[in-house]
């Protein structure tokens, strides 16, 4: 029988299990967040449209047999575009189920440098709607600009707020309430996705079930600061509670004392 992996962690904020060894760029002022020109809707029409869905699709569905329960709680964000909020636990499956789950509002999934520094593929993933976390003021000024727009034309922008893969994490780790501050300011709808793992009755690799909630209800009469909690808090709880449905483990992560 085969060991089952182990993982050992110190610090479930800043622990990173990717292990994709890629030497990020600096993502500075000069970097283009929006690709309107004709160009760029060209390609990403080719790139996310006739070629990364129906690979998605079937990836999804060929290796996790993945199912999607609640979708249509989204219809809820009506005629405007909103925010999901997501567990962190897969390198390619986080990349694909945010498309799946949204379809078909385009989605924008806010990234490290890492996702547009790959050789070739960094060259792509931008056209993929990954959109690289700033690195400078000017750059990040231009990030906030791109993310208002994105909602205002009535898409879609995805956070992963525990910010590091944990593949295989059957658990909820604890995200700050940073990355909140997008929907409170451009007072967009939330909605929360939590990817967990069962079991399959004829195979060893579990199958993925994505739960959507939401949206999330703020008391608009709080301090920016404490809506900004409020909805942090709101997501985390429906997360955890969601993640109970795990029923299979299939990396084990245990703490590791540093004392």
């Amino acid at each position: 029988m085969k060991k089952q992996k182990t993982i050992y962690y110190t610090d479930e904020l800043n622990n990173e299990f990717a292990g994709d060894n890629i030497t990020a760029k600096k993502i500075d002022g000069e970097y283009v967040y929006l690709r309107n020109s004709a160009k760029g809707r060209f390609y990403h029409t080719l790139f996310y449209k006739i070629i990364a869905i129906p690979l998605a699709w079937c990836y999804m569905k060929l290796y996790f047999h993945h199912t999607i329960v609640n979708k249509n709680v989204l219809k809820e964000a009506g005629r405007q575009g909103y925010f999901v909020y997501g567990n962190h636990t897969h390198f390619l499956a986080d990349a694909l189920v945010p498309t799946m789950v949204n379809m078909p509002v385009d989605v924008s999934v806010i990234v490290h440098a890492n996702n547009v520094s790959m050789p070739v593929l960094g060259k792509i993933t931008p056209y993929l709607g990954a959109m690289p976390l700033p690195d400078d003021g000017i750059a990040a000024r231009n990030f906030v600009k791109a993310i208002k727009n994105i909602t205002d034309n009535k898409k879609c922008v995805m956070i992963y707020p525990e910010a590091h893969i944990w593949p295989y994490y059957t658990r909820i780790r604890p995200f700050k309430s940073d990355s909140f501050r997008y929907p409170v300011k451009y007072d967009k709808p939330v909605f929360s996705i939590t990817n967990t793992y069962q079991k399959r009755k004829f195979a060893k690799r579990p199958k993925m079930v994505t739960y959507v909630d939401g949206p999330f209800r703020l008391d608009k009469t709080l301090p920016v600061k404490n809506q900004k909690e409020q909805l942090r808090d709101l997501v985390y709880n429906t997360m955890v509670k969601r993640a109970e449905n795990n029923n299979i483990t299939v990396i084990k992560y245990e703490k590791r004392n540093t004392e």
